[in-house]
């Protein structure tokens, strides 16, 4: 049988890990292992989680406690049921040779500009 969904719009952690069954320690863990589970913070510091944060640590737990699904594949199964999309990942190399690129076109400019005469 489901636990009833929260009927409030933000939880402090605390709450999260009553509603969730799951200790304080293991969500925070979570949240460096799920980059879409990322709690705001109160005028005190406090972290605050949304209804949907709780919805997806309670998915989380269903799909790690079946042993049969990896970290990478609760993200994933997550991502998709819940229709998040990850950043795109850019090769190193790519990323360098832009830059590269970009280094390159910022001189010629600033030589051209150095070659023009300047207005008195």
């Amino acid at each position: 049988m489901s636990d009833p969904k929260p009927q409030k719009m933000f939880f402090k952690i605390e709450e999260v890990s009553r509603l969730t069954r799951i200790d304080k320690d293991t969500i925070e863990s979570w949240e460096k292992e799920f980059p879409f589970l990322q709690p705001g913070l109160t005028g005190s510091g406090q972290k605050i989680f949304r209804a949907k944060d709780v919805e997806m640590i309670r998915r989380i737990k269903e799909l790690l406690d079946q042993k049969s699904v990896t970290l990478a594949g609760t993200r994933r199964k997550i991502e998709e049921e819940f229709g998040l999309k990850p950043p795109p990942s850019v090769h190193p190399e790519k990323l360098i040779k832009t830059l590269w690129q970009v280094r390159d076109e910022l001189q010629d400019l600033a030589r051209q500009l150095g070659d023009k005469p300047k207005k008195s």
